[in-house]
């Protein structure tokens, strides 16, 4: 916690340092009405052209000063006034309308498409537009969206401000202005720090964790933006093994000897971390799979297999909803199999005798239980609601054409592991033939791939 604070810390003296202003405007940290009012002044500045591109520029830079200097409270008035004063101006609109049916009617309707087009534009962008070309900007904006996403819950009509800049951040973000690079323990220390803070899916515990998974034969690939040369957008953890890799801790075991890379068939996929909450929405893993599988495909010409080793992480919560309500005979026989195996007297102290994980000590136990688990876990990761599978990591590499393999017992024994899906987890296959038929199976066609193994468990 402590290192992500530092990290953020060091982000916003580098935008203070490159927007230093003469600190005329020091704003009250709630945004006071009074303060607002001048912020309002200020923006309109800017969208009037008030001074040129020059005084823009610095007027944008003196705003974000200010946004840098607020707090909860007055950050959420900060994006309020956007998204109420500087929306869409509807009459606006209505005129542009009736000049394009008229010109079209006259046979000239092209000036007036774009003048409909901009009345259709948030005046707003202008500004986010401005951030955009300020030294550090770009972060900025990326940070600026990640505190934007999480005021959502509480102030929902946010959400219009919100898809105004994931567009934006979209269309700046394009993979053809993002740089793959490796990451090894030779690169920057800062940039290895950022790797441990920024890891979602298997903590890194230390720096000798962490050296291990940057040995010989491992890899980590990331997407880098050139406004954010040292901020990785993307990074994927990769082992080159031999076979399925089916259990997590074996892998990452930091006393297992080097493999020599070169005698590997197999390259795993075990952790995908994005780094930027304000990112959010913006597709990046998709193209970080197939850059990644064609670098390694370059360096070591013997590999054949592309695989995943990824966690389940929403199993356990779908079992609580189906303990309550299962939606048919044959899901609810096995549940009250589940209830008479495992001992436990309600749903709740079935759940917690799951999530705890005490009871793979008892072999026996474990045993009976397997073939229970392993087939409410395939039935899980094919359940599909609105043409999408119903868990998140399942939807994404479904959807980047991969087939759902194998399903790992106890492939995960961490805490973590346990309470997302009782130590379960799940292989997802990439076979490069095969790739763009599965895609459009899944995306146009709803329909999830799964090997003949993980079928016949349901």
């Amino acid at each position: 916690m402590n290192a992500t604070v530092s990290l953020i810390d060091r982000t916003l003296r580098r935008f203070r340092n490159a927007w230093r202003s003469d600190g005329s405007w020091q704003p009250d940290p709630d945004l006071s009405d009074e303060d607002r009012s001048h912020l309002e002044r200020e923006v309109r500045a800017i969208l009037e052209g008030v001074g040129g591109a020059v005084a823009a520029r610095s007027r944008a830079a003196a705003i974000g000063e200010v946004y840098l200097a607020l707090n909860e409270r007055g950050r959420r008035r900060f994006f309020l006034l956007l998204n109420e004063v500087f929306d869409v101006d509807d009459n606006r609109v209505e005129e542009a309308i009736e000049a394009w049916r008229y010109a079209s009617a006259a046979g000239d309707a092209a000036f007036a498409r774009r003048r409909l087009r901009a009345a259709l534009t948030p005046p707003r962008t202008e500004l986010l537009r401005h951030f955009n070309s300020l030294e550090q900007g770009v972060k900025f904006l990326v940070d600026m969206r990640a505190d934007l996403r999480r005021m959502l819950k509480e102030t929902p009509d946010l959400r219009v401000l919100d898809e105004d800049l994931r567009e934006l951040l979209h269309a700046w973000f394009d993979v053809g202005f993002l740089k793959l690079r490796r990451i090894d323990w030779s690169s920057p220390a800062a940039l290895l720090e950022k790797l441990v803070d920024y890891e979602a899916v298997h903590e890194i515990r230390s720096w000798s964790d962490l050296k291990n998974r940057l040995d010989s034969d491992r890899r980590c690939y990331a997407f880098f933006h050139p406004s954010m040369r040292d901020e990785p957008l993307i990074f994927v953890e990769v082992a080159l093994v031999d076979g399925l890799a089916s259990n997590v801790q074996e892998l990452l075991d930091e006393t297992a000897p080097a493999m020599n890379p070169d005698e590997a068939d197999t390259a795993i996929f075990y952790s995908i971390s994005n780094c930027q909450k304000g990112l959010v929405g913006v597709s990046l893993g998709e193209f970080l799979i197939k850059r990644v599988v064609a670098a390694l495909r370059a360096d070591f010409p013997g590999l054949r297999h592309y695989a995943t080793l990824s966690p389940i992480p929403g199993f356990m919560n779908w079992l609580r909803h189906v303990l309550k309500d299962a939606p048919d005979e044959e899901l609810a026989e096995t549940l009250e199999a589940l209830h008479q195996v495992a001992g436990a007297g309600d749903d709740e102290a079935l759940l917690t005798l799951l999530s705890k994980g005490r009871w793979v000590r008892d072999e026996q136990l474990a045993e009976t239980l397997k073939p229970l688990l392993m087939r409410l876990c395939a039935r899980y990761l094919l359940t599909m609601r609105d043409g999408r599978a119903i868990d998140p990591v399942a939807h994404f590499h479904l959807s980047n054409g991969a087939r759902i393999e194998r399903i790992n017992w106890l492939g995960d024994r961490s805490a973590r592991g346990m309470r997302q899906s009782a130590g379960m987890m799940v292989n997802y296959r990439y076979e490069l033939k095969s790739i763009d038929r599965r895609y459009n199976d899944y995306t146009l066609k709803g329909r999830a791939t799964a090997a003949s193994a993980v079928s016949r468990l349901v």
